[in-house]
């Protein structure tokens, strides 16, 4: 919506004929824009604020079932977008999250399916984040879910990638119990070979198949004589088991990316006295993010940035010393050092088995082996659907369960024989249209650490959560960006008392014949929840 060329250049737009008028509307927070959940933050962090605690997390459950595991895990996108950053410091959403995600937990509180039974089944292939998601939105849409995972507990990666000093296995099987109470059935231990047949026996009317990426891409180094060498998914899911192989004293880590650091920290909480990362880029390029690699080195892992393995023999690993040339790309320098590790543990990315569907009529893959999807999340055979790390996406916790909250609505309006029609997106609420004389600077609340010495002694988790009066501090910090909160600013700028309070939770309206036109509500509008438009002829 553009304002008026007067108002732009002056700013009012009062006279003996008015040339514009105010009007009320809702834009798109930045937050909100960022999430690949597509929670609707601003919503949930405003009942926090009110310490409407429960019905903060029900707006929460309607976009993301398992928030006490992404208050924990999420690399919060919506922190990066949030236009507090502009001022002093992101909103700490995801601690908030956290929050409501433990408080939940603590209080017993459950959710129930919003339609009535529909008479329609669905199999879901895999209980990782995907699959867990979707399984819950269809439930909650009134159809009945199966889901098959292939391994002995439900939770895929974030049981059997992520430590436990990240995600607590307490707060994930809490989250994992209430979707199975909802209604959804998860049978561990069966592995699916043959979709199709399996389909016809179990009388479902669709599938969604979210088996991940489990499968460790491996590299060919020469080695003469190779010593103990491990790929991380494995050393991971061992680790998490309590079946961890001896590792030895030094343990090398090949790779830059979360699963590298991660491994490196379980390394040495297993023992390794000595964990250093081989990576072939610096630290600019690397794939983990920023704090991933900050607290693995608080916990004394040893990155050597530039380096790139070139023969192993034993316990002795040859690497070669990199550049980064003018395009950004390492490049070899020709010069060789030597490194002593009693064990290796490769972490170069995961690869998806879904083999098990290439007999499946119209399923198209690409070359490394995910499957292909339309913009409804359906392959190409009818009723067959897919997500999560196994079609081409960021590979994260939040994008999986997104993807299963994508699926879930198509596959809803598929069984219903209708098209799900995705609303349309509002203006984006971008810092410059912020009007922030109502807002003054809070510092952010940190969230406890612990002490790295302790943390090298076992998988006690490494972030604390916030307490009750800091996450209701956190929320206040909300800058509302695009959606009045009723902070009184128009309503009490107005000169003519042309602006009617409608109630708490009502808002306002405007009463036009009073109205003139002047823009003093506009300007005092902290959240940009008001935009001026030009009067028709």
């Amino acid at each position: 919506m553009t304002r008026p060329a007067d108002l732009q250049q002056h700013g009012r737009g009062t006279g003996p004929v008015r040339t514009q008028r105010p009007v009320y509307l809702d834009l798109l927070p930045p937050c909100n824009n960022a999430c690949p959940a597509g929670e609707n933050i601003q919503l949930w962090l405003s009942h926090v604020q009110a310490g409407r605690y429960e019905r903060a997390w029900r707006a929460l459950m309607r976009d993301n079932p398992m928030p006490a595991v992404h208050g924990r895990v999420c690399y919060h996108p919506c922190e990066t977008q949030c236009n507090r950053n502009a001022v002093d410091a992101t909103v700490s959403i995801h601690a908030v999250e956290r929050f409501l995600g433990d408080l939940a937990l603590k209080e017993g509180w459950k959710v129930e399916p919003d339609a009535l039974p529909s008479g329609k089944r669905v199999m879901v292939i895999g209980a990782g984040p995907s699959g867990l998601s979707a399984a819950y939105h269809l439930t909650r849409l009134g159809h009945q879910v199966e889901i098959r995972e292939a391994g002995p507990v439900a939770g895929g990666m974030m049981h059997f990638g992520i430590p436990a000093y990240r995600l607590p296995r307490a707060e994930l099987m809490g989250e994992i119990r209430r979707i199975e109470a909802l209604g959804v059935r998860i049978v561990l231990n069966h592995k699916v070979r043959d979709i199709l047949e399996e389909q016809a026996k179990g009388g479902f009317d669709a599938v969604f198949v979210a088996v991940g990426a489990h499968l460790s891409k491996r590299v060919e180094i020469p080695a003469r004589d190779a010593g103990k060498i491990l790929d991380a998914v494995t050393f991971l899911r061992q680790a998490s088991a309590g079946e961890a192989p001896k590792l030895g004293r030094r343990v090398a880590i090949y790779g830059g990316g979360n699963t590298a650091m991660d491994a490196a920290r379980t390394a040495k909480r297993l023992g390794a006295e000595e964990a250093l990362i081989i990576y072939r880029r610096d630290r600019e390029h690397m794939p983990a993010h920023p704090f991933e690699a900050d607290e693995a080195m608080e916990e004394g892992v040893k990155i050597n940035w530039l380096r790139t393995i070139k023969e192993i023999d034993q316990t002795h690993i040859t690497v070669e010393i990199m550049q980064i040339n003018d395009q950004g790309y390492p490049e070899p320098t020709g010069e060789l050092e030597t490194l002593e590790a009693d064990a290796l543990i490769l972490a170069l990315g995961q690869d998806t088995d879904t083999g098990f569907m290439r007999n499946v009529p119209g399923i198209e893959f690409k070359k490394d082996g995910v499957v292909i999807v339309d913009n409804n999340m359906m392959t190409g055979h009818a009723g067959i659907f897919a997500g999560g790390d196994m079609v081409p996406s960021e590979r994260t916790v939040t994008v999986a369960v997104g993807h299963g909250k994508k699926a879930a609505r198509h596959i809803d309006a598929y069984l219903r024989d209708t098209t799900y029609l995705k609303p349309p997106k509002s203006e984006l609420a971008s810092f410059e249209k912020l009007h922030l004389w109502y807002f003054t600077e809070a510092e952010q609340r940190q969230q406890a650490e612990l002490d790295p010495r302790a943390r090298a002694y076992g998988f006690s988790e490494v972030l604390a959560g916030l307490s009750e009066g800091e996450a209701v501090f956190e929320a206040r910090r909300c800058f509302s960006c695009g959606n009045c909160f009723e902070c009184d600013g128009c309503y009490g700028a107005c000169p003519e008392q042309a602006i009617v309070k409608l109630g708490p939770g009502k808002r306002y309206r405007y009463d036009y014949d009073r109205c003139t036109g002047c823009a003093a509500c506009f300007e005092q509008c902290p959240c940009h929840a008001i935009e001026m438009i030009a009067e028709e002829d």
